[in-house]
């Protein structure tokens, strides 16, 4: 290959090429994480051809602490893959002690990885798409929600946005969130943009703790829409397994309803 597929005597394959187009909508990556979008079967080839694309300059590559090394697309590679430049600002190999955009990323990522790569989600239903957002999905609601998943069902396809909490929103913003989505719900804004009639909220929390005071914030102005679980949950049981609440309430339900 020659032209834009080499950099540097480095031969660019279609799995480079997917796994930049991946980080145009995932920002920044773990090694675990390039794993599965790419499809590296070993730990050591994973951590082979990421070196190689980073020193390709088509990945940018830091740390968080002094072990975990993280990846995002550089200008070159977002010029290659024909895809935006987006993932965090971070200089080169620069050593992250804490950093909450980096760990709230990784988490939205995990429940990609698994909804698009992973084991089926259960009760007949099929991963359809996944969006996500980098400015508000309305000119008239300050909301970014932190993705939007579309599973298809036996019977409907199922509209979910995505909210991951790690316990540093106060009180005030999840007031303020839970107001915009329903007035997303009821303006018909909602169906004009996404074509679809009717939406979820799923709220993934970082403790059960963390989950039963949100289900309490949003259950004081709705009922409705909002459906809310642990990531711990979601990644030991499954995505559509009976680990979600609604705000009230305290039975858990499954995400979907198996009709036999």
């Amino acid at each position: 290959m020659t032209g834009n597929n080499r950099k540097r005597g480095l031969v660019v394959q279609a799995r480079d090429r997917n796994l930049m187009e991946e980080l145009a909508i995932m920002r920044v990556v773990d090694r675990e994480q390039a794993k599965t979008v790419a499809g590296f079967g070993s730990t050591t080839r994973a951590n082979t051809r990421l070196l190689a694309l980073t020193r390709a300059g088509l990945l940018r590559r830091f740390f968080l602490g002094n072990r975990k090394s993280l990846y995002a697309l550089s200008e070159k590679g977002a010029l290659l893959a024909e895809v935006p430049l987006r993932g965090p600002r971070r200089r080169q190999d620069e050593i992250l002690v804490a950093d909450f955009f980096i760990e709230h990323q990784l988490a939205i990522n995990s429940i990609y990885c698994a909804l698009k790569f992973g084991r089926t989600p259960g009760a007949g239903a099929t991963f359809r798409r996944w969006l996500a957002f980098h400015e508000p999905i309305t000119p008239n609601l300050r909301l970014i929600p932190d993705g939007f998943v579309e599973l298809r069902t036996p019977q409907e396809t199922l509209a979910a946005f995505l909210e991951v909490d790690l316990g540093h929103e106060r009180g005030p913003v999840w007031k303020e969130k839970t107001e915009n989505y329903l007035q997303l719900a009821l303006s018909g804004d909602f169906e004009r943009h996404f074509g679809q009639p009717r939406f979820r909220v799923l709220v993934l929390a970082s403790s059960e703790r963390r989950m039963h005071s949100l289900r309490k914030t949003v259950g004081a102005i709705t009922q409705k829409i909002f459906w809310f679980a642990t990531l711990e949950a979601i990644h030991a049981q499954g995505f559509v397994a009976p680990v979600w609440y609604r705000p009230t309430g305290d039975t858990s339900k499954p995400l979907i309803e198996e009709h036999l």
